[in-house]
């Protein structure tokens, strides 16, 4: 096809499904090149609604077919870090001011960041609101006007460290998160090397400091973490990695100990046999686990490592510093290169190619899924969780991969339910409308029993008694057999009429004089004459069973969770709650699932309109 040929095809394409125009032909050539077929396609084509409506609907169908390929399911998953997050794409978006300043420490909590530049000044960034009522960004005043100097970001606070020393605490404080031990009291008064701090962490409730005299001080929520020292090991603590409720420590002789009151209980107690007689240069910590690097760059993890901590890449040089987030560690090595391993779900062990090609990565600091990674120059290198685009729900799971899986499930109930009633349908509608008599008469009654059923209700009824018994992925069997069984009668009745007037045609008689089987009449010679009302009487009865599902499901008594469906996602959002204060768990699920359904009605009136030949008529 020439450059000028395709470039015409092109623009009448374009007139023809955009504006909605057509090609006038004079009426002989239009008649003799026009097929039934053709003048209904291009009916269909020039109707802007149902154009709109197809346009739109294979849009969200191949967003709900291949989407599960990026946003894999997992009905086991949930977080209780990331509860009920609205949408957002900034949890890594450092502040330009702060970079250009110059960074001097990062600390990143579940969903926000803190920063401190060379000049002392405190920035934040992320989703900051912990609560519906505790903003991090809400900084204590003295950090505002004094000179911070360190940072810690915990799960539900964050603590500073100001110029003089003094240690300030804001986020949740309910939990003693702001109360001090007597005895750092006493070393923050004495000052000098008594309260020279060397390190400063904060975990789930509970933080830690670390002085030069080898003095660990922990604080906060004591009846959930291990928030005391043994004083056998007063002195002697060089570093300290905080788990969820626990630590490890580090000690000046290169060994490690567990050095907290609760000893043989903790799994972490039971230092590994790697470790004897070997000097350690570094340790870290995940949620459950801990690691440490020996002097000879053997890296060792011990702990509830269930999430792949214990997975140690091969490394291409000695590792020279360990960082740990929640469920993944970062190792700086020797030659400059950057490795993460462990959880992989937001992206927070794909250290980009960007790290891996800088030679001069002098500093990295690790949070629960973000990392963050200083050059000599000055730039900082990301990766880890950004957001989540359409927020996550009560449990912490992601929305749009739920949404995204929740519309492949209801898609398939709905075209499965079709299926099985237009089967249904078809068949009984054709043998009443062929053969008429006694057979006409018990099909025809049977229908309006099957008619007259309480729809809604009934199949309530069924799902409770029988889908109590079946697992989730039964239950889905059973609602689409449950929905094809009890939607046959309207494609009976149209079948049977349209073969009641279709029987009495010439093309009939004939067959019938050349001794063709009966069978053979009805589903080859008269159904495909009316096929054409079939197909729109199935893309109307799609969108039904989609809705018929989702409302069984939004009532409790359809597909059950953790498997989702655009209709159970609704009835999770079935509280005053959730419609106030968390929109997105209900509005998008409800915005696809109703743009959805608009356009299939659409599709289903444009080919209604499409076949009907009155509406052909010039």
């Amino acid at each position: 096809m020439s450059k000028q040929k395709k470039e015409f095809f092109l623009v009448r394409w374009f007139k023809r499904c955009v504006l909605g125009s057509r090609d006038e032909l004079p009426l002989e050539e239009e008649e003799k090149i026009q097929t039934p077929m053709r003048a209904m396609v291009q009916s269909f084509l020039h109707k802007p609604l149902a154009m709109i409506g197809l346009t739109v609907f294979i849009a969200i169908f191949i967003f709900v077919l291949i989407g599960p390929k990026f946003w894999p399911l997992d009905l086991s998953d949930q977080d209780a870090s990331l509860v009920n997050l609205p949408p957002s794409s900034n949890m890594m978006k450092v502040p330009d001011e702060l970079l250009k300043a110059g960074v001097a420490d990062i600390s990143s909590g579940n969903t926000y960041g803190l920063g401190v530049d060379e000049n002392g000044k405190l920035y934040i960034w992320g989703h900051t609101k912990i609560t519906d009522k505790i903003d991090m960004a809400d900084f204590p005043e003295k950090l505002k006007t004094e000179k911070v100097v360190s940072v810690a970001a915990g799960t539900d606070h964050a603590v500073a460290i100001t110029e003089d020393g003094e240690v300030v605490v804001w986020g949740n404080t309910r939990l003693q998160q702001d109360k001090f031990g007597s005895d750092m009291k006493k070393a923050m008064k004495e000052g000098g090397d008594a309260w020279d701090v060397v390190q400063l962490e904060a975990s789930n409730q509970f933080s830690a400091i670390v002085t030069s005299d080898g003095n660990l001080y922990l604080w906060g929520n004591g009846n959930m973490s291990d928030v005391k020292v043994k004083s056998d090991y007063d002195g002697q603590i060089a570093k300290v990695a905080l788990t969820e409720n626990a630590y490890i420590a580090l000690l000046k002789d290169g060994t490690v100990a567990y050095t907290g009151a609760k000893g043989k209980n903790s799994p972490l107690s039971k230092i590994p046999a790697a470790l004897e007689g070997k000097t350690v240069v570094d340790i870290a910590s995940t949620s459950k686990s801990v690691a440490a690097i020996t002097e000879d760059g053997q890296i060792v993890v011990w702990g509830n490592a269930t999430k792949g901590e214990a997975q140690v890449p091969e490394l291409t040089a000695r590792p020279v510093h360990l960082y740990g987030g929640r469920y993944h560690y970062t190792a700086l090595l020797e030659n400059g290169d950057v490795v993460s391993w462990g959880n992989n779900k937001y992206h927070q062990i794909d250290v980009p190619a960007s790290v891996h090609a800088a030679d001069n990565i002098e500093r990295i600091f690790v949070s629960n899924y973000q990392n963050y990674a200083l050059g000599s120059d000055g730039k900082l290198y990301t990766w880890g969780l950004k957001g989540f685009t359409l927020g996550t729900d009560s449990l912490g799971r992601d929305m749009l991969t739920r949404i995204v899986n929740g519309g492949r499930v209801t898609m398939t109930v709905g075209a499965i339910s079709v299926i099985i009633a237009t089967i249904l349908g078809v068949l009984l509608g054709g043998l009443a409308g062929y053969f008429g008599g006694h057979m006409d008469i018990i099909i025809m009654r049977v229908a309006e029993v099957v008619g007259g059923l309480p729809f809604i209700p009934f199949a309530m009824i069924l799902s409770a008694v029988i889908g109590s018994r079946l697992d989730p992925t039964q239950r889905m069997y059973l609602i689409m057999v449950v929905l094809g069984v009890l939607s046959w009668v309207p494609t009976c009745r149209l079948v049977r009429a349209q073969i009641l007037a279709q029987r009495e045609m010439e093309y009939v008689t004939a067959a019938k004089a050349m001794g063709i089987r009966e069978g053979t009449i009805v589903f080859r010679h008269i159904l495909p004459n009316v096929i054409s009302l079939l197909i729109v009487s199935m893309t109307l009865d799609f969108a039904t069973c989609m809705l018929t599902e989702s409302t069984l499901s939004y009532l409790g008594f359809g597909i059950p969770l953790p498997t989702p469906t655009w209709g159970n996602l609704l009835n999770g959002a079935n509280n005053s709650i959730v419609i106030q204060q968390y929109w997105w768990q209900w509005v998008f699920p409800a915005l696809i699932f109703g743009v959805c359904t608009i356009c299939i009605n659409l599709i289903g009136d444009g080919l209604r309109d499409a076949l009907d030949p009155k509406a052909l008529e010039r």
